[in-house]
Parts: C-alpha cells; structure tokens; sequence
C-alpha cells in the first residue's frame, strides 16, 4: 500500500471505524458480555448497545487502543509506518509523522509492538528449526566481543523449509544463557518432536532429553559456515535494525523492538497485506497499561 492509498482508505475516523470494527466483528457485531447479535448504533459516542443485556462497547474497548485519546486516524498511521518499512521507526519520527507528543507516540508505539508480540506467540515453529544464543549492546571497556562482552542475552530460532530456507523466526531475551533458559525458549517456540540445530554449547543437550531432535555441531566459520546459516543472519540483521534505527537499546524493552522485527521478518512474503495483518493484531492481543508497559 502506498501513502496516497493509506490515506485514500484511512484518512478519517470514520473510515478507521469501520476497518477495525470489520476486523474485531468479521462475522458481524458480537457482544463481548453475552455474545448477543443486535445492537444500537450510538454514534454520538461512537458506542455500540447491545439490545439483550445493555453493555455498551467500543471498536476499541479492550484492544491496546482502550480509552485512547489519540484519534484512530494516527493510530493507524504508526501502524502504518512500523509495519511498511523494516527499518522500522522511531518514537520520534512517529510523533513528528502524526502530530502527537514523544512520550505518546512511545507509548503508541510500544503497545503495537506489544501487540506483535502477542500474535507470533500463537505460533510454534516444527519440522528443521535452527537455534543459537546472542548478546545486543556493546563491546566492554576492554574492547572484547562475544559471549559475556555485551550486555543482554537473547535466544534465538528460526524454522526452515523443506529446501533450507527460512519460515518464522522468533526472538526472547533470557537472564542468562544455560539450560533452563534455552529449554523454555524451545518449548514456547518450538513443536515437540521438531529438529533443533544447535552449536557446541554445553547448554542444549537438554533440549534431546526433553521431547527434541537434537543435532548438536560444534560451529566454526571456515569449516561449517552453513551450520546455523540462516540464524545468523537474522541476528545479523536484527542487530542492524536495532543499532541503525534506534542507534542501541537497553535491556528493559529490548524485547519489544525484537518481537517488532520478528513481526516484520516472518510477514516478508506478504504483498501489501502487513498493515492489515498489524491492524487485527491490535484489535486482538487485548489491552497494555502504561505500567505494564514500563514494568
């Protein structure tokens, strides 16, 4: 979609309205207390009554959107532009883009991605997966690099085809790289009975005791540079993102911004249809606080 075709389709509330009620209710209205069809329209306060049980609703109402000030035209412009570009944007170009102050454009934008988040966490990768550790920040005082140099430690999968190549990706940041933390990676993200492909670290033989395939390589970039190919890549990448759009990231939201890149990543093949796909996981993934937010 291009900007004039954005605003074309999106420009008033009204439009948005009906595009994200279209999208909570494809099958028509449905009343969050009672699951009862017919409603009154409100439209002075934008409500919908339902006609059995009186509860009155929002296309908003429990989405991460709930009790926004912000009109929904800007909301879906940050969608917009977090999903159309994979260098994805900052909280400061968001706000310049639609007019509204840093700290509620931050707060736009760490919502969305939350909501990113919620919806690959429905999703488990099976068949070949790919999996490594990884560290975002910078390099110590001392100049030293790799494992222990930086500061936040992730874990990281990606699924491949039947053919090699990659399928869905994702991303959780852990409190330190051992068993437990790459057991509990593996079991939110990966189908039992699946392949997992691993480097020599001593923390993944866990992973063939519980419920995996485990193919174990000890890694080295001049004799196996096609062992964990493609996972390498997308850290490669991701680290891209973080440091060319955001120029670094502490540890407290990192995981966030990689849920937002993993988002993007495992979307790729889709021709216009990312927005689209962001709108109905906002409407979906149920509503963030600011306190959730900064906790």
């Amino acid at each position: 979609m291009t900007l004039m075709e954005f605003q074309r389709d999106f420009g008033t509330e009204e439009q948005c309205r009906e595009y994200l009620f279209k999208k909570r209710w494809p099958d028509g209205f449905k009343c969050p207390k009672c699951g009862h069809a017919k409603y009154f329209n409100i439209k002075s306060r934008s409500l919908y009554q339902c006609k059995a049980c009186n509860h009155q609703t929002s296309v908003t109402s429990g989405t991460i959107m709930d009790k926004t000030r912000t009109p929904l035209s800007k909301w879906f412009m940050a969608m917009f532009l977090l999903s159309g570009d994979k260098r994805g944007a900052s909280a400061l170009a968001i706000s310049k883009s639609i007019g509204v102050a840093y700290f509620t454009a931050w707060s736009m934008c760490q919502k969305i991605r939350h909501a990113m988040g919620t919806r690959d966490a429905t999703h488990k990768m099976d068949g070949i997966v790919e999996m490594d550790e990884t560290f975002f920040g910078s390099a110590d005082e001392g100049g030293k690099r790799g494992r222990g140099a930086e500061k936040t430690a992730a874990m990281v999968s990606v699924s491949l085809t039947a053919d090699g190549k990659p399928r869905f990706a994702r991303m959780k940041v852990v409190g330190a790289v051992n068993g437990a933390s790459a057991l509990s990676f593996a079991e939110s993200t990966v189908a039992k009975g699946s392949e997992i492909r691993t480097d020599g670290l001593n923390v993944y033989p866990v992973l063939g005791r519980n419920g995996y395939n485990l193919v174990q390589k000890k890694y080295s970039p001049e004799k196996q540079s096609k062992h964990l190919h493609w996972t390498h890549i997308v850290i490669s990448n991701a680290k891209a993102f973080i440091e060319g759009t955001f120029h670094g990231l502490d540890g407290i939201h990192l995981q966030r911004y990689l849920d937002e890149f993993c988002y993007r990543f495992n979307r790729r093949w889709l021709t216009g249809g990312v927005f689209s796909q962001l709108v109905l996981a906002c409407a979906l993934s149920g509503k963030i606080t600011y306190h959730e937010l900064i906790g």
